[in-house]
């Protein structure tokens, strides 16, 4: 089969996943008394952990705003991450990363979905961890779940063609994810199985 069928294969599962989602997923989450303070939840993980798909879903469902920070930082710099990485090196994007996430802590009632290389920087792991109003939640995924869910993205992922690099970055992230607030293993979750738990975990009923 075709990477081009294959991916059109994954869409199609995911459109019905969602489907199924709206279908069956509360119509508002409501904060229980005592957890007004919560105030940003943060999403990190892997590539291919689902910090998008999930950061939005519960964004829509807790009526909050959803920011992926790689796309403002493509906003501020008028250039692709990979442009930037090309152009100005890992240094300079790590500093824009930072100061952009910095700034959106500033914000409230939002949903922020990372850069899975954000937690790296031991200034914006700091941030994360003890920003008042904040939860770190990391999204885990195993390796081998990764590599099946990124096939067809290769063209703007080439680390995946590197499986030695890929591994290596994968082991010395893994123990930085760890260090947030909360891990949930999401490999045979759904979306919205995830969503539930999270909101479980951080005292959240819905309605």
């Amino acid at each position: 089969m075709s990477s081009g069928l294959r991916l059109s294969g994954r869409l199609s599962a995911a459109r019905r996943e969602l489907t199924e989602f709206h279908a069956n997923a509360p119509r508002q989450f409501r904060p229980p008394p005592g957890a007004a303070a919560l105030q940003r939840i943060v999403l990190t993980g892997f590539m291919g952990c689902g910090k998008s798909t999930i950061g939005r879903l519960l964004a829509r469902q807790l009526r909050w705003r959803f920011v992926d920070s790689d796309y403002e930082i493509e906003r501020a710099a008028d250039a692709s991450i990979a442009e930037i990485f090309r152009e100005r090196g890992e240094p300079w994007f790590r500093e824009l990363e930072h100061k952009t996430i910095h700034g959106l802590l500033q914000s409230g009632q939002i949903v922020l979905a990372l850069g899975g290389g954000a937690i790296e920087d031991p200034r914006t792991r700091h941030l994360l961890l003890n920003e008042e109003g904040t939860r770190l939640i990391h999204l885990e995924a195993s390796l081998e779940t990764v590599l099946k869910r990124c096939t067809g993205t290769e063209a703007f992922r080439p680390v995946l063609a590197d499986r030695p690099n890929l591994q290596a970055r994968f082991e010395r992230r893994l123990p930085l994810y760890r260090q947030a607030h909360l891990t949930l293993r999401v490999d045979t979750l759904t979306p919205y199985a995830v969503i539930q738990t999270v909101m479980g975990k951080l005292g959240i009923a819905s309605e």
